[in-house]
């Protein structure tokens, strides 16, 4: 048996970590601009990190939801307290198209609505819902196509409100930042009048801060820049560095259904271990704060590079667009001859989703590795 072939593959087998450094089977060193697509948030190998998860797994790793876990607790009122949403209560789950799925679906229990607002150049997940949700439509099969969505232009505020104001619409979901979409960020005013005209309408208001969440962008949750609260937040990918967990952090405005939602693997006893040591370590080394000072340097770095059309972002979520294809830039010069690992958004764009323990010394290198490409 093989393996059913649906990645473009780098021509690297990556076997080693630490930090904001990977190495490969052959010894060879590269910096880490990539974090494995923002899951690793921490850093790879943190000794806190490997120490909790390997206490947990020797004790007990799995037992199902049918019983009581204080880690889950646990975890639940360190995030709350954390990010700011400590009134909110937590749905623990496994991927972030699952978040996504299980929050369109709590928002139309709630309000009996079967129809979603959705942003051009979006991305939420591949499952059945969150698939129909972002605007990609080569990834909608025909089993996808129950779902009635409206696109409207991110940071259109005339068309959000326009279709709002008809009153049939049971969510909106916007990401915090668009990472697949090239790191298009919605303005802060743009999301307090999302936030308006979603309370004035009834409508459920979803930040998907997959990607942009956990203290990438230089606050816990990109949204945070304008000082709204969301309806739900869903959240996956640097929660646990790199074990499987994502999550729904839900509004009081909700009542809780017992069979309504649920899960076989979410918030299992070793995802939880590693994603409250993950807290511990975003508080105990300042990690957001380092996010957003790391971050700055690197954008106003960036921006003094004549070749690059376009550098967007905050903290530690960048996207370079350039004129022409990025193909070469990215995988020959900065892979393969600078070792570099870096992301793509679109032909044109290069996006850098570092570790967000990324120091100023590892930043100016990659500046330096990267001026060498151009």
């Amino acid at each position: 048996m093989d393996l059913f072939n649906v990645y473009s593959l780098f021509p690297v087998e990556i076997v080693k970590g630490k930090g904001c450094h990977v190495w490969d089977n052959n010894g060879t060193e590269y910096l880490d601009l990539y974090g494995g697509h923002a899951v690793i948030s921490v850093g790879h190998a943190h000794p806190k990190y490997v120490k909790a998860i390997s206490e947990q797994v020797a004790t007990l790793g799995f037992y199902s939801n049918s019983v009581i876990n204080n880690l889950q607790k646990k975890f639940a009122e360190r995030l709350g307290k954390i990010c700011g949403y400590d009134d909110y209560s937590l749905f623990l789950i496994n991927s972030g198209a699952e978040a996504n799925e299980n929050a369109l679906k709590l928002a139309s229990f709630h309000n009996n609505r079967n129809k979603v607002l959705a942003f051009k150049h979006s991305f939420h997940g591949r499952t059945s819902a969150a698939v129909k949700v972002t605007d990609i439509p080569k990834y909608i099969a025909p089993v996808n196509e129950g779902l009635e969505v409206t696109f409207v232009e991110l940071n259109d505020v005339e068309s959000v409100r326009t279709e709002l104001q008809k009153g049939i619409y049971s969510s909106v979901i916007i990401e915090g930042i668009q990472g697949v979409g090239g790191i298009q960020l919605p303005t802060d005013q743009f999301l307090r009048d999302l936030r308006e005209e979603c309370t004035k309408t009834g409508t459920v208001l979803i930040l998907d801060e997959i990607q942009s969440g956990y203290g990438r962008s230089g606050k816990f949750f990109a949204h945070q820049y304008s000082g709204i609260k969301a309806d739900i937040i869903t959240v996956a990918k640097g929660i646990c560095n790199g074990l499987p967990m994502a999550g729904m952090i839900i509004s009081p405005m909700f009542a809780p259904v017992v069979g309504q939602l649920g899960t076989t693997f979410g918030g299992n006893h070793l995802a939880c271990a590693g994603a409250i040591a993950v807290l511990d370590i975003i508080e105990e080394d300042k990690l957001v704060e380092n996010a957003a000072k790391v971050g700055e340097y690197l954008i106003s770095e960036l921006k003094k590079i004549d070749h690059i059309k376009e550098v967007r972002g905050r903290g530690l979520m960048i996207g370079l667009e350039f004129e022409e294809p990025i193909k070469e830039i990215r995988n020959q010069k900065l892979l393969m001859e600078q070792h570099v690992f870096t992301g793509v958004a679109g032909a044109n764009t290069i996006r850098l989703l570092p570790p967000l323990c990324l120091s100023m010394d590892e930043a100016a290198d990659f500046i330096s590795r990267f001026k060498k490409c151009l």
